[in-house]
C-alpha cells in the first residue's frame, strides 16, 4: 500500500454483497487500511452496488451521487464503484459520472486492491471482517445462476453458476467459527444447484453434513432453494441433522400456470403444491418461507386472485412481496409493463394482508411452546432474540422482557413463549 488509506465500504443490496464486501474489508486490512463506517472520515470511499431492480438502482445512484458530493468538498479523496450495477452498466456511469475515479464489476478484489496500490492475499480470500453480529454469518456458497428466468438480471451481472468446492467453504465456516459464529446462512442465487458445476450433481445435502461437523456451529440454515428441482437427500439431511434448522427459504415467486410459464421457472402449479406437501409431510416443525412477485406482465386479475388462495390455503410462515420491475436485456422485457404501479401496490398490499392474518395465527399457534432462542441486542426493556424460525433481517423476532436478568448477546437460551402479535413473540426463560 502506498499510504496508510482509510477506506470506508458501503455495501447495498442483499446477502450476498455483504459478503463480497465482508471479503474485500478482510483484503483491506491486511493491506494495511484502516476501515472507518464513516464516509466523510475516510481517503476513499467504496461503493458495492445493487442492480436488481428498479428501486435498488435509484438507491446506488444517490448513494454514488453523495459520495461524489463528498469527492468535490474535498472531504474525501476518491471514489470507487463496485458491484452489480457497476458490472451491468459501467460505461454508462462511467460517462454519466465521470468523477467516480474507477468502476469495478461483481467480485473483482484484486482490481480494487490495486487500485489501492496493495496485493490481493488470495490463500486468505475466505476470511473475511464481517459486518453482522459475529454470532450469525452469511456463507456464500456459490455465484451466479443458470435459470432463464424471464423477469431476473441476475445472470447479466453475476453470470453462469458456479460453486465453491467443499474444502474451501468448509475452511471458510471454520475461520468463522474461531471468531465465535454459532449460526451459518447459506446462501447463494441457487442453493439447491450447489454443486452441478464441479461434481456433475447437486451436493448440497453432504455441505450441509461437512459443515454440521464444525466445532462452535450450532445452526444452519438455508435460503434461497429453488424449487424446480429441489434434492430429496437435502430434504434427509433437514430432516435428520440436529445443527441443521428445519427452515427453508424457497421463492415461488407465483402459482398460475399461466405466469409461471411466461417466468420461465420450469414448474408448474401442481409440482409447486407438491413439493410443499413433501416436505412439511417429511420435515417435522418445518418453517417455510417465500417470495412472491406481483405485477408481472402475464399476470391477470384471475391470475392474481389464484395466488390469494394458495396463499390462504398453504398457509406459509413468512411470505415476502415484490413488485414487477421491468429489467431490460431480460426477455419479460419485450412483455412491457402493462399493470399499473398503483395496481401493483394494491396487489403487493392485499397478499401482505392475508399474510398478516396466518402469521398471527402461526404466532398463537406457539404460545406455551420451548424455543432454544439466539439472543443479539438489547432494545429498550427487551432482549432481542431469535429462534431457528426466523432468518436474521428478514423475519420476526423474540422478546425476552429484560427484568433484572443479565443475558449475554450472542448465546442460546430455552425460552417458553407467552404472548404474541402478528410479527413477533414474547418468550420467559425457563428456570435453570
Amino acid at each position: 500500500m502506498r499510504k496508510k488509506e482509510k477506506v470506508s465500504v458501503i455495501t447495498l443490496g442483499c446477502s450476498k454483497n455483504t459478503v463480497d464486501s465482508e471479503r474485500l474489508m478482510n483484503q483491506l486490512k491486511l493491506n494495511n487500511c484502516k476501515l472507518t463506517d464513516n464516509p466523510e472520515d475516510a481517503d476513499t470511499v467504496i461503493i458495492n452496488t445493487c442492480g436488481f431492480i428498479e428501486d435498488a438502482k435509484k438507491e446506488s445512484i444517490n448513494t454514488i451521487l453523495n459520495a461524489v458530493s463528498l469527492k468535490e468538498s474535498g472531504s474525501i479523496n476518491r471514489v470507487i464503484v463496485a458491484g452489480c450495477l457497476s458490472e451491468r452498466y459501467s460505461s454508462d456511469l462511467s460517462k454519466e459520472i465521470p468523477e467516480v475515479d474507477v468502476f469495478f464489476g461483481t467480485e473483482n478484489y484484486e482490481g480494487i486492491i490495486k487500485e489501492l496500490g496493495g496485493e490481493l492475499k488470495y490463500e486468505l480470500l475466505g476470511e473475511r471482517v464481517l459486518s453482522t453480529p459475529s454470532h450469525t454469518a452469511y456463507l456464500k456458497i456459490s455465484e451466479g445462476c443458470d435459470h432463464p428466468c424471464s423477469f431476473c438480471a441476475i445472470p447479466l451481472m453475476r453470470g453462469k453458476h458456479k460453486s465453491i468446492p467443499i474444502e474451501n467453504l468448509v475452511k471458510e465456516a471454520e475461520f468463522l467459527a474461531r471468531n465465535n459464529t454459532k449460526e451459518l446462512v447459506i446462501i447463494g442465487q441457487d442453493t439447491t444447484d450447489y454443486g452441478k458445476d464441479i461434481y456433475s450433481k447437486q451436493n448440497i445435502a453432504e455441505l450441509l453434513n461437512e459443515l454440521s461437523k464444525i466445532n462452535g456451529i450450532e445452526w444452519i440454515r438455508l435460503m434461497y432453494a429453488y424449487p424446480s428441482h429441489f434434492p430429496d437427500d437435502l430434504i434427509r439431511v433437514i430432516r435428520d441433522n440436529p445443527k441443521v434448522v428445519p427452515y427453508i427459504d424457497i421463492p415461488l415467486q407465483h402459482v398460475s400456470d399461466d405466469v409461471l410459464k411466461s417466468m420461465r421457472r420450469g414448474i408448474s402449479s401442481r409440482r409447486t403444491k407438491s413439493l410443499i406437501k413433501k416436505l412439511r409431510n417429511e420435515i417435522p416443525e418445518l418453517v417455510l418461507r417465500t417470495t412472491f412477485i406481483v405485477g408481472y406482465p402475464a399476470e391477470t386479475e384471475n391470475h392474481f386472485e389464484e395466488l390469494c388462495d394458495f396463499i390462504q390455503d398453504f398457509k406459509f410462515d413468512r411470505v415476502g412481496v415484490f413488485t414487477f420491475s421491468v429489467e431490460e436485456n431480460t426477455t419479460s422485457f419485450l412483455l412491457g409493463d402493462p399493470v399499473s404501479k398503483k395496481q401493483k401496490e394494491f396487489r403487493k398490499q392485499k397478499l401482505m394482508e392475508i399474510q398478516q392474518e396466518i402469521s398471527l395465527e402461526k404466532n398463537k399457534g406457539m404460545i406455551g411452546k420451548q424455543l432454544k432462542l439466539l439472543v443479539e441486542s438489547i432494545e429498550g426493556d427487551y432482549y432481542v432474540a431469535r429462534s431457528y424460525r426466523d432468518a436474521p433481517e428478514v423475519d420476526g423476532e423474540v422478546l425476552i422482557p429484560r427484568g433484572k436478568q443479565k443475558l449475554k448477546l450472542g448465546n442460546f437460551y430455552m425460552g417458553s413463549i407467552y404472548d404474541c402479535n402478528e410479527f413477533d413473540l414474547f418468550a420467559n426463560l425457563e428456570c435453570k
